[in-house]
């Protein structure tokens, strides 16, 4: 477990202009936001420690433009504006941007013909010369404008870190395919750390649940628990239809022994209200993990009956106790998908059934199943009837026959998101129903 020190996702446009003071002035470029240049003195000081550094006016743009000089005006140590010549930057090989509308750089060319270049390129330091950080597109026009010298920002950044910033303002360091990643200062490899943060005590407990990696936070003084992930207030996503590790029920079940094991007066749930009141707070614990152990005992023993998934997922159910709790309502995981993930995590694929250890492939069962329902079409209308019944699941399963043998196909496909769009309008699990929509809507749209 480590200790993090708190920040901010991202700093803004200070990560790149450091104390500068800047306004978004029009959005000519669509990669980054705009500088409006000041006229302040870059010299003069602030009422703080350290001197802001603003752009020069469009004149004084325009004046360096016609100096000879490559850079001009400011020390780049200061954090300002450099006047660097044109001529001594190069693009970025990483730039993600390979074609470049030559009509708008025509635009953004003859608006800096009129304007000067009011944003400034942000460059790194390379060899004699720079590389473009962020503004390559700006960099182009300004060559179509013929400008000599153009108001820049140097940065000094590692080729990681390069490629972070130019992809978008980033903190931290970059670590290849975690870039930006802070490494932590401090590692704990116990699973439970007493702090004191600003004078108030903290107990930091590793309680594995929805993920291995989770911590609880509970403070004694005042009796309140932090405990993320492990409880909110629905059925738990104990198995995520995405695709995921399988999410130890057991080990969660543990875990909330554990925080009903510090008769908690208020609980901050990572998601959901917080619970107030030490027995509200047992009660609904204690509802909650009851509820969990239930599926897992009547799976495991529905597997030890020799039942397959199928008929597992098809049986289990929560009682009237558990089912009434307003706590419970399948609306992020549900029992059925709860069932499944038990039963492949401690048997693997094999329901024991002995057809199913070589079953035929996909498309030759299709091929027999539809032959035997008496050909494509008749499989297509018994489709369309299954949706006028009102039976959207036996449409899907027709549906996929015809798809996986590729005849009738589009209609099959039209079909299937009507069954889709249905099935949606009363699946509780809003997981479940945005899987339906976002399938038929593709099933819709495809060409």
């Amino acid at each position: 477990m480590a200790a993090k020190k708190s920040r901010g996702l991202g700093r803004g446009l200070d990560a790149l202009f450091g104390d500068m003071e800047v306004d978004i002035l029009k959005n000519d470029n669509e990669d980054t936001p705009k500088v409006e240049e000041s006229s302040t003195d870059a010299n003069k000081p602030s009422a703080g420690s350290a001197a802001k550094r603003t752009a020069g006016s469009s004149e004084n743009a325009a004046k360096a433009a016609e100096s000879d000089g490559s850079v001009q005006n400011v020390d780049p140590a200061a954090g300002g504006i450099l006047y660097i010549d044109i001529n001594d930057i190069k693009p970025n090989t990483n730039q993600p941007r390979k074609v470049f509308d030559e009509e708008k750089l025509e635009d953004l060319a003859a608006s800096i013909q009129e304007h000067g270049l009011i944003q400034p390129e942000v460059l790194r330091s390379v060899g004699a010369g720079y590389e473009i950080v962020a503004g390559e597109r700006r960099w182009r026009a300004a060559r179509k404008a013929g400008v000599r010298n153009i108001p820049c920002i140097v940065r000094e950044l590692s080729d990681e870190e390069n490629i972070s910033q130019g992809i978008g303002i980033r903190e931290g360091l970059a670590y290849g395919e975690s870039r930006a990643f802070r490494q932590p200062t401090t590692v704990y490899d116990e699973d439970k750390v007493v702090r004191e943060i600003d004078g108030v005590r903290l107990e930091l407990v590793r309680l594995p649940g929805e993920t291995d990696d989770q911590i609880m936070i509970w403070l004694p003084e005042r009796q309140v628990l932090c405990c993320g992930d492990n409880y909110y207030g629905c059925w738990p996503n104990l198995y995520a239809i995405r695709g995921s590790q399988y999410r130890d029920i057991a080990g969660w079940l543990d875990s909330l022994d554990e925080i009903l094991s510090y008769s908690a007066t208020y609980l901050l749930p990572g998601h959901t209200r917080p619970l107030c009141g030490k027995e509200e707070v047992r009660s609904v614990l204690t509802g909650f993990r009851d509820a969990i152990r239930y599926v897992l005992e009547k799976t495991l023993a529905g597997m030890n009956e020799g039942k397959d998934i199928d008929t597992l997922a098809s049986e289990i159910v929560l009682p009237q106790e558990y089912a009434s709790l307003p706590y419970l309502g399948e609306y992020y995981g549900c029992v059925e998908w709860t069932v499944r993930a038990i039963f492949t995590a401690y048997l693997g694929w094999f329901d024991g059934n002995p057809t199913n250890l070589h079953p035929l492939p996909p498309k030759e069962r299709a091929e027999k199943a539809v032959a035997l329902a008496g050909g494509a079409d008749a499989v297509l209308r018994a489709a369309e009837e299954a949706v006028r019944k009102g039976e959207c699941q036996w449409c899907l399963e027709l549906c996929d026959l015809l798809l996986t043998i590729g005849v009738n196909a589009e209609a099959a496909r039209r079909q299937k998101a009507v069954a889709l769009t249905k099935l949606a309008a009363y699946e509780t699990s809003a997981n479940g129903r945005h899987y339906y929509l976002v399938c038929a809507h593709e099933l819709e749209n495809r060409h």
